[in-house]
Parts: C-alpha cells; structure tokens; sequence
C-alpha cells in the first residue's frame, strides 16, 4: 500500500502508549519503514502509562526531514517535553515547509503550535489544549479527524483508526 515510504514518529518520555504503537504497527502493516526519532535525551522512552518501553532509530538533531514522507506526533505528556528541544520543533517545520505529511493526535498538535504551522489551518486535539491552538491563530474543531492540506489532526485514541487510515491515505495519494 504505502511501500518505500518512510515514516517518523516522534518520541519522548510519557507519550501515550496507543498513540505511538497502533500508528507504527499500522504504518508497518502498510509496507512503511518506521523510524522512531527520539529527542535525543535518552536512548529509550517509556509510555506515560510505564507499560511499553521504546528504542529510538535516531534523534532529532540528526535526521533530516528530507529521508521522510510523513512525521507523526503522539500525544500523551511528551509533545509538551519534545517542545523543549529545538530539533523536534525544527524537523516538524521543516517538513512541513517541504510539504511532507504531518500528523499529530491528542496533545501532539502542541508540537505543531511550536513549529508555528497551525495559524490559519482548521485542527482538532484534546479539548485542554483547544485554547492554545485557537491562540496560535489555528481554526480548532471538536471533530475525530481533521485533514487540511499536509497536516492531519485526531482527538484521542477513539480516534485511531481513522488517523492511521488518513495518513495511509494521503502518502498512497502522494505517488
């Protein structure tokens, strides 16, 4: 479906268990290659639930946007940890400058706000952070998908399915 393409999903400490490991298991089932990029702050990050424990590939000082065709941010409490690294806010920018898919669910649109990409765009996330998307200019909708242009937003993990099949979708349109 989506062979040859690969795919970032960005990790910190807390991230929602589900948010990270149903997009990757999906993305693989697909025929996507995963790189897991990490913050660069430890080599492995454990979900906020403390179930699942995950290795990175790489951080985000070194990888390039340019060697993916998507990004994707889970939510949980590590979009408000990856903000505070400048390489996680500059690999979602720059892919987005590029056109590349970004997605994000929950509280990743955090992330997205960082990256300053979401002023103008209609997104969804978790209700809590719905402010802070309004603030930084963004169109915020109570809805369980949001695709506008590259960018891809979802609430919760409810919403999963739909996410994972909206980014499978926009890369299989890509070719």
């Amino acid at each position: 479906m989506i062979e040859g393409k690969r795919i970032a999903i960005l990790a910190e400490e807390g991230f929602e268990d589900s948010e990270l490991i149903e997009p990757l298991r999906a993305m693989k089932d697909a025929g996507a290659k995963v790189v897991i990029v990490g913050s660069g702050s430890q080599k492995t990050y454990r979900g906020k639930r403390g179930q699942i424990e995950i290795a990175v590939d790489t951080s985000a000082d070194k990888a390039r946007p340019e060697e993916f065709d998507a990004i994707i941010v889970p939510g949980g409490h590590a979009p408000d940890r990856m903000r505070l690294h400048p390489p996680m806010i500059e690999i979602v920018k720059n892919a987005h400058e590029q056109g590349k898919v970004v997605a994000a669910i929950c509280h990743g649109p955090q992330l997205l706000i960082s990256a300053d990409i979401v002023k103008g765009r209609k997104v969804t996330s978790w209700p809590s952070i719905a402010i802070d998307l309004k603030n930084a200019g963004a169109q915020w909708v109570d809805e369980p998908l949001v695709n506008d242009g590259n960018i891809i937003t979802s609430r919760k993990p409810a919403d999963l399915p739909r996410f994972n099949k909206a980014i499978i979708d926009a890369l299989r349109n890509r070719d």
